[in-house]
This record gives structure tokens, C-alpha cells and sequence, in this order.
């Protein structure tokens, strides 16, 4: 049963990407819920987080996200943009409108059988409460389950963006559509996402939300009712090395002539990255690698760019040529 959005001509002016910290925070919670579905992608990850999830009590949370069922858009509302940082969203979450809140939580426990439970009716009877408390437990889970390694996840976001934006730049939105995700199809200004409840929506102006994710995997997921904006979440490219430690391994002709840290970093840098994200997916100081990367650069084989609040590095020609041998 598909969910099917017909776009127009205003819309398709305002298609655009966005990142959310509070939605990988959302889906993280979700995963150590189903953990079966994540394999084996996500088992580093599950591993790591184990102990720190055991003294998280994510129960209330996870009542609110029934399978099949609805999840309260209020919870984990569509971002702003690329920049939208976590405390932007937790306190949008903190502001929502108590009457929205009563009834997506309704909503959830009744498509979830967990209505009458004890849980569900303390949630329900005070909502005001109840959305404090489940800001103040997602605020728990991104700081123990998702910041420690946002430097790594929010890379391959970006990494992902920067490759579907350039699908649109060369062939439009039916090039985009086409390589997002197999159960998304377009065709004459209709987007189809398959194995969704069947609903119909006419977007009107507001456009769509493209937005990547490194939890959904391996789903795509489209929804989110009026009046929040109309959200396609997909899986990023790329997570079947999102947990590997140390990146790809450079040569030893490029140790031998780079040295270990170095030859290292520049291997590393297979898509454009930050000194922060280096570092986590490297297992080094960010120090240590600030000091490559001056390095690498000085030698003309690393450029490097601002972009907002942070400073990206990606290999230049002869880079590429090095490390590709």
C-alpha cells in the first residue's frame, strides 16, 4: 500500500536536505528496541552502547513507537535545516502544543495496544508532564547513545547529501528519486513510496523534506501529517563502514613516504571531513590530526574549506593519485 505525495511546480522550488541529531537519537532508541532488524551494520554500535542503554529507562519511549503504527511527529518534528542543532530541536519538542501532544500520544497507544497500561495512562494524564519528561529522556539518550559519535555519523550525512545533491544537479528530481531507495519511485510530478499505508497527500507549496539517516536502515519512511512539513527519511549510503575503526588501510609504499599518520588521514579522506570527524573514525587525538592535516596540506595534497561551522578537508588530484597509487 503506497503513500503517494503529488508535488507542484512551487513545491518542486522548495525540495531541499536537511539533518536532525534528534531523529538519530529517535531511531537509535528505536534500534535497541529491534535490534534484529539493524544487522549487522549496526552491531559495533549495539555493543558499545549496551551498558550505557541498560541505565536509560526508555520504556515510555518506546511504547510511542508501535510497529505497524503511528509514532507522535512531536517527538522527533522535521528539521530546520542542515545546521538544526540538538538543543534547537529538544526545545521545540519542549514547546509543543499540549493539545497536539494529548493526541499523538493517544494516537500511538492506541495503534500500539498500550493505551490501558500503566505507563501509557500516566503519560496521558498529565501531558504537560509527559512532554517534559520524554524531552528530558530523549536529551538522556542522544547524550549516552548518539554525541559520542555524531562527529562520525553527521560525515556520512553529509557525505550522502553531497552525493544525491550532485543527482539532482546533472539529471533533476527523477535522478534523485531514481538512486534514494528502491521503494521510491516518481513519475509526473507524483512521488510513491511503497509498503506505506495508503494515504494520499497533496503538498502546496511547502515542498519536501529530503532527509538521510543513519538509523532508518535499511527503511525508507515518509509521513509526517499536517501541519509539519512533508518528510522523506532515507537510508545514507555508506553505513556498511560506518563503525569500522581506523578506516580504509593506505599502502606501505604510502606509510614509507607519508609515515603511518599521515599516509593514514589521507586514506581516510575518501569523502570530504572534518578534523573532529577524523579523529573518531581514526581512534586519534584531534590534535594529532590537525597536525597531519596542516601537513598534508602545506604539501598541496589536501584542500581544505569552510563550510558554516566547520572546516572540511578533501584530497586534491595528486592526493587522490598517491593514495590510489
Amino acid at each position: 500500500m503506497p503513500h503517494i505525495m503529488r508535488l507542484g511546480a512551487e513545491d518542486l522550488l522548495h525540495c531541499r536536505f536537511a539533518l536532525s541529531p534528534l531523529w538519530e537519537t529517535h531511531q537509535a532508541v528505536r534500534t535497541l528496541d529491534r535490534p534484529a532488524k539493524s544487522l549487522p551494520y549496526h552491531l559495533p554500535w549495539l555493543r558499545r552502547s549496551a551498558e550505557a542503554a541498560r541505565a536509560l529507562d526508555l520504556l515510555p519511549l518506546w511504547l510511542l513507537m508501535p510497529e505497524p503504527g503511528y509514532t507522535p511527529d512531536f517527538v522527533c518534528p522535521p528539521p530546520l535545516g542542515l545546521d538544526t542543532t540538538f538543543e534547537d530541536e529538544i526545545s521545540a519538542v519542549r514547546a509543543t502544543d499540549l493539545e497536539v501532544a494529548r493526541y499523538e500520544i493517544h494516537r500511538a497507544l492506541t495503534d500500539g495496544g498500550a493505551l490501558h497500561t500503566s505507563t501509557g495512562q500516566k503519560l496521558l494524564a498529565d501531558p504537560a508532564r509527559a512532554v517534559q519528561d520524554l524531552a528530558a529522556l530523549l536529551e538522556q539518550a542522544w547524550q549516552a547513545l548518539v554525541a559520542p559519535h555524531w562527529p562520525r555519523l553527521r560525515t556520512l550525512l553529509e557525505a550522502d547529501i553531497a552525493f544525491h545533491a550532485r543527482r539532482l544537479a546533472e539529471g533533476g528530481l527523477a535522478s534523485l528519486f531514481a538512486d534514494l531507495h528502491p521503494e521510491v519511485s516518481w513519475s509526473d510530478g507524483t512521488l510513491t513510496v511503497r509498503r506505506h499505508r495508503t494515504h494520499v497527500r497533496t503538498l502546496h507549496g511547502e515542498g519536501l523534506l529530503l532527509m538521510p539517516s543513519v538509523f532508518a536502515w535499511p527503511e525508507v519512511i515518509s509521513g509526517f501529517d499536517p501541519p509539519w512539513q512533508p518528510t522523506l527519511v532515507y537510508p545514507a549510503r555508506g553505513i556498511g563502514g560506518l563503525w569500522a575503526v581506523g578506516g580504509p588501510q593506505p599502502s606501505a609504499a604510502l606509510r614509507r613516504l607519508l609515515g603511518a599518520g599521515r599516509a593514514s588521514v589521507l586514506a581516510a579522506l575518501a569523502e570530504p571531513a572534518s578534523t573532529s570527524a577524523l579523529a573518531a573514525r581514526l581512534g586519534l587525538t584531534p590534535s594529532s590530526v590537525s597536525a597531519h592535516l596542516h601537513a598534508l596540506r602545506d604539501a598541496r595534497l589536501l584542500t581544505s574549506r569552510r563550510e558554516n561551522h566547520k572546516v572540511l578537508y578533501e584530497r586534491t588530484p595528486l592526493g587522490i593519485a598517491l593514495v590510489e597509487g
